[in-house]
């Protein structure tokens, strides 16, 4: 059992305000399915732990994978000589604090065998090919990881979390002639098994399969500027990429922000509101505490427009003269915490997604967005589109494939005039700084007036 307090009294010995202890221990478990066959079934364990200290608004961090007291006793020594801005002695009493949610897991994933697993994977791969004879590969991949952490800080606070992350993916290629198209269709949260059988992976095969047959079919977008309905099932690539990156505070105080600087400025339409928050049940992006020990918050980032404030650390935090707002993440034992989303979203509004579309005479309904780009710098983004219609008096017309959405994301947060009374999660893990993190994201159906559609000329 490691003895906290004097390893942080250690860390803090030469200098520095604040010091933290992160031990953790994962266990990731993975099947694969690849061209009709199972290549691989991994499991594993690691166990590691991470102390930094925080001094003159700079970080030093180290970490090891030898969790004992000596070991965690040398590794404080090391950090220590990072400070070197006088010596000094710190009483630390330490408290374990309760969290103020609390998530159940309804079904644990060692309920099932690895067999019954390996053959539920397999399902879903007979599932995507039997779709249509036009579907030539066909991945399917099961993951679960069990994390378990605990924390201590030199302010007292003792805090741990357990954690289960479970996800499943269905990635398929079609093909009629020279045109290519593919389907993908992910699930996933902070859950057990109790998330399939609410969205069984042969459904998400099913999903995914279909969209990729129906996009071969499909005519080629046209290029230009018209308006957009963003389907509430489109996924939050426009709210995470868009908005969520440029509102972490550690870019937001570099200058690598468009909205640095900008609280308490108008930079939405009235009808927009922003929040990021981790106490959701079953969310991929929740957690009882984050990596710093602060409980899980609910942020409101963005209020009927304006910018209330920025999703911080405790190192940003302290740059400001603000409080961590419980967005303080790593990877894993081995990287340093930074400012990082967890479920954000657009909140849903008051608009019928019936009447929005009915609205719209003309223009680009889209149903699920891909991949994207976005220069935090000045919010200008480029977005594909993985399925796509056009709007023909109100209606939904032919799809189309091969359509990217251009703009700028404070221009089109202002630009938004009608936001849905519904609300739609996507999944994903968030890259910044070399580290990944689990996250989900969502938004109600919007309608965009006018945003560059990327396509065919003529």
């Amino acid at each position: 059992m490691i003895d906290f307090s004097p390893v942080l009294k250690k860390a803090l010995s030469r200098g520095g305000v604040y010091a933290d202890i992160y031990l953790e221990r994962s266990m990731p478990f993975s099947i694969v399915c690849e061209d009709g066959r199972i290549e691989k079934v991994l499991s594993g364990m690691d166990h590691g732990a991470g102390i930094r200290i925080i001094f003159g608004q700079r970080t030093a961090y180290a970490f090891t994978n030898e969790v004992t007291n000596s070991a965690l006793m040398e590794l404080a020594e090391a950090v220590s000589h990072a400070a070197a801005d006088g010596a000094r002695s710190v009483d630390i009493n330490l408290n374990r604090r309760r969290p103020h949610v609390d998530f159940s897991v309804k079904k644990a994933p060692e309920s099932m065998s690895t067999q019954d697993k390996t053959a539920m994977v397999m399902r879903a791969n007979r599932t995507a090919r039997a779709v249509d004879a036009r579907i030539r590969q066909a991945m399917v991949v099961y993951r679960e990881s069990r994390q378990s952490i605990e924390i201590a800080t030199s302010t007292g606070v003792l805090a741990q979390d357990d954690r289960l992350y479970l996800t499943a993916l269905v990635h398929v290629v079609a093909a009629d002639g020279d045109v290519v198209q593919t389907g993908y269709e992910p699930v996933g949260g902070s859950a057990g098994l109790e998330l399939l059988d609410d969205y069984p992976l042969e459904k998400a095969a099913e999903a995914a399969a279909r969209r990729a047959i129906r996009m071969l079919s499909a005519r080629k977008a046209p290029a230009g500027r018209m308006p957009v309905v963003l389907s509430s099932d489109a996924g939050g690539t426009m709210i995470h990429e868009a908005v969520g990156h440029g509102l972490e505070a550690d870019l937001a105080q570099s200058g690598l922000s468009v909205y640095s600087n900008r609280v308490g400025e108008r930079i939405a339409s009235p009808l927009i509101t922003v929040v990021d928050d981790a106490t959701l049940p079953g969310k991929r992006g929740s957690f009882r505490f984050d990596d710093e020990a602060t409980d899980a918050e609910r942020t409101v980032l963005v209020e009927n427009g304006m910018l209330k404030t920025f999703m911080y650390d405790r190192l940003t935090a302290m740059k400001d003269g603000a409080a961590s707002t419980g967005n303080g993440r790593r990877e894993s034992y081995k990287h340093r915490p930074i400012p990082r989303m967890t479920n954000t979203m657009i909140l849903p509004g008051g608009s019928d997604p019936r009447e929005i579309l009915r609205s719209t005479p003309k223009g680009l309904f889209v149903k699920k967005m891909g991949g994207g780009q976005v220069n935090t710098v000045n919010g200008d983004f480029v977005f594909e589109v993985s399925e796509g219609y056009l709007i023909e008096n109100g209606n939904l017309g032919d799809p189309v494939r091969g359509a990217t959405l251009t703009g700028n994301g404070p221009q089109v947060l202002l630009s938004i005039d009608q936001v849905g009374s519904d609300l739609g999660f996507s999944i994903g893990t968030c890259g910044k700084d070399g580290q990944g993190s689990p996250v989900s994201d969502a938004q109600p159906t919007l309608r965009i007036p006018e945003i560059v559609v990327g396509g065919v000329v003529g």
